[in-house]
């Protein structure tokens, strides 16, 4: 299942070099707008400590994480959604993102220039919200127009398709995001894929002093953000970008405490993304490979085994269920087995994360 988070924000925030250091691929960190012209996709492991504890059980050939697929979007500009800066080009790259990680610049550096000439994360972000939203009010005139005369002339569907696109109109004519918009039927608006209905998360770049406790910046975007229910990572790109240079665990532990961190900042920015798309995970365990599987969350059996080959959900029979807890006790299959810690479930049952399963199928 590829799925995908875009990162994105204004020139010289820290998007670049933060993707680097997550990927470890090599976009261009130039100090100057649009070095990004094409977009980078990074596909990035998922930590796990559960596949550590399979592992030490099972004692398998390869462990195989999960991942999630990161896009490095060159930065926004003011004007973005007439064009400006390459604008169309940017935002229709966004179009094709399933999430959005918004990385706001919350330090000072007067060696790194700010496009606005100054830090101010509230402008920062009110301009990108500002494009995402005329570029979303651009789509919904569009069907409105399209829907508006058949709705005059008294068709019940299009009658109803104005109304809902109408609250939209207005709520993005007020500058709001359409993800804060309430209605019974999103039908309407599904076929536009609207920039600002993604979900969202925000990276405060703060400078090494403040990953902590934050900074005046920091707290500024986290208020102004208390409405939209998103989340707050405060990440050094800078440092992160050191961290990710480091291959000896052991080495990297040291370097982390030197900071008082028990992680790096990008390992939170991941599985936060993860839990940000509504993903979870399942496994299958065997000598020749432990691996986790990504579903969305409330995947039923057949679909869960589809992620594996669409085989397996077309000639789903049933699955085998042990929970992670009972495999660490049994210390292995036909331990659980023996012990009735093996359920049989069929094609209602929803995985839950964390599930050991093994399908029944055939085709």
């Amino acid at each position: 299942m590829s799925l995908q988070c875009g990162i994105v924000g204004l020139p010289n925030v820290g998007k670049s070099t933060l993707f680097n250091a997550l990927s470890n691929a090599k976009a261009e960190a130039a100090n100057y707008p649009f070095c990004t012209i094409d977009p980078n996709v990074g596909v990035v492991n998922v930590p796990d400590i559960r596949l550590g504890i399979l592992e030490e059980i099972v004692k398998p050939e390869a462990v195989l994480p999960a991942v999630i697929e990161f896009v490095d979007i060159a930065g926004l500009v003011k004007g973005a959604s007439k064009g400006e800066g390459l604008g169309n080009k940017f935002l229709g790259n966004i179009r094709e993102v399933n999430a959005i990680i918004h990385v706001v610049r919350c330090f000072e550096d007067d060696n790194i220039v700010h496009v606005s000439g100054k830090v101010d994360p509230i402008s920062d972000k009110e301009i990108i919200d500002a494009e995402l939203q005329l570029k979303d009010l651009d789509s919904v005139d569009k069907k409105i127009q399209k829907v508006e005369r058949a709705a005059k002339a008294g068709d019940t569907k299009a009658k109803k398709e104005f109304e809902i696109l109408s609250i939209y109109k207005k709520s993005l004519e007020a500058g709001k995001n359409a993800r804060e918009v309430e209605v019974d039927d999103k039908e309407p608006i599904e076929d536009l894929h609207l920039l600002t209905i993604k979900p969202v998360m925000y990276v405060a770049n703060v400078d090494e002093a403040s990953l902590k406790t934050g900074n005046q910046y920091s707290k500024k975007l986290a208020d102004l953000i208390k409405s939209e229910n998103a989340e707050v990572l405060l990440i050094n790109a800078s440092l992160e970008s050191d961290i990710s240079q480091i291959d000896d665990l052991e080495e990297r532990k040291m370097f982390l405490q030197e900071y008082g961190l028990t992680e790096s900042g990008l390992d939170r920015l991941i599985r936060t993304s993860y839990s940000l798309l509504n993903l979870g995970t399942y496994f299958t365990a065997g000598v020749k490979e432990i691996r986790a599987w990504t579903i969305k969350k409330g995947f039923k059996a057949p679909q869960a085994a589809g992620v594996i080959h669409t085989d397996f959900e077309k000639g789903f029979i049933k699955a085998e269920v042990i929970k992670l807890e009972d495999y660490v006790k049994y210390k292995s299959e036909i331990a659980c087995r023996e012990a009735g810690k093996i359920s049989l479930e069929g094609k209602e049952y929803v995985v839950q994360d964390g599930d050991i399963m093994h399908f029944r199928f055939n085709v």
